[in-house]
């Protein structure tokens, strides 16, 4: 496996934070998944995708949001939606000029998830949509008072910042992995209330225009996700105006589906949905 990582230039200047993974350079790299990470986490807690996938000769490339990770910006803090769609452009052309002729899959998980639904409603030439966990309907309740706050605020001080109310625990059901979480100097739980009330709007949004997508679509979520409601998973699933779509709902899973013990048949999942569009694509060539 090789691993990269640095920096990459988006539309309205700031460089973005990247890691990207390959096969060795004797094997024939079959397609690329690009990881757009959930909010306040960051690009480096995908190493059981990157495990699972590049020995089967697929690359793997995640950034680092603004305001998350190694990338720059206030913690947890967003202008507009549109900046997230902006930069998972830029990303995308980055990733395409590194990996010239190969087919490139956008892969989002909860927050990242709904960013990839939002984008691929407006880039129908995606070979293919994968969403983690999508965080479409909210699971998590937030307090009338603090909702009401961040309405308000978002307009006179948009980028004052509160914390998520995020539970670690609700993360997997793996220990260990929540444990991590709680000690990683990379992860943040703040959130700003403009970006709380962009992620309402693009929520909304991409839920009611979910018919206009034209991607192949996989939906992956946990019955048990505390989080992001599955519900939203299902209605953007049944909404979405793709013939080709399929989804897969995991009994028990949690929110990080790719962090639970059962893993591997998550991946299988994803596996095959991903060989099956390759060949896809190869016979129309």
């Amino acid at each position: 496996m090789i691993s990269t990582e640095g920096y990459f230039k988006t539309a309205d200047g700031p460089e973005l934070f990247y890691r990207g993974w390959r096969p060795d350079a004797n094997s024939e790299t079959k397609a690329v998944i690009t990881i757009v990470h959930g909010g306040g986490e960051h690009s480096g807690r995908y190493l059981n995708p990157v495990n699972y996938l590049v020995p089967r000769r697929y690359a793997v490339y995640a950034y680092d949001l603004r305001g998350h990770g190694k990338s720059p910006g206030k913690r947890g803090h967003i202008n507009r939606f549109a900046e997230y769609i902006d930069d998972t452009n830029s990303f995308l052309q980055f990733v395409r000029k590194e990996e010239q002729g190969k087919p490139v899959f956008l892969l989002g998980h909860s927050l990242g998830g709904l960013i990839a639904a939002d984008y691929a409603l407006g880039h129908p030439e995606l070979p293919g949509l994968i969403l983690s966990s999508p965080f479409l309907i909210l699971k998590m309740k937030v307090p009338g008072w603090k909702s009401a706050i961040a309405k308000v605020a978002s307009y006179v001080m948009p980028s004052l910042t509160l914390r998520n109310g995020l539970t670690a625990d609700d993360l997997c059901r793996e220990r260990e992995v929540c444990i991590m979480y709680r000690r990683d100097p990379l992860v943040h739980d703040l959130a700003s209330v403009r970006f709380y009330t962009e992620m309402l709007a693009a929520q909304a949004r991409t839920l009611r225009k979910a018919g206009d997508l034209k991607t192949p679509l996989l939906v992956l979520y946990g019955s048990a996700d505390r989080i992001a409601d599955p519900e939203g998973s299902k209605a953007f699933y049944e909404s979405a105006g793709c013939g080709d779509k399929r989804i897969h709902g995991y009994e028990g899973y949690y929110h990080e589906i790719f962090n639970e013990k059962d893993n591997q048949v998550v991946f299988g999942d994803l596996l095959k949905w991903v060989e099956l569009k390759i060949a896809g694509l190869e016979k129309s060539v």
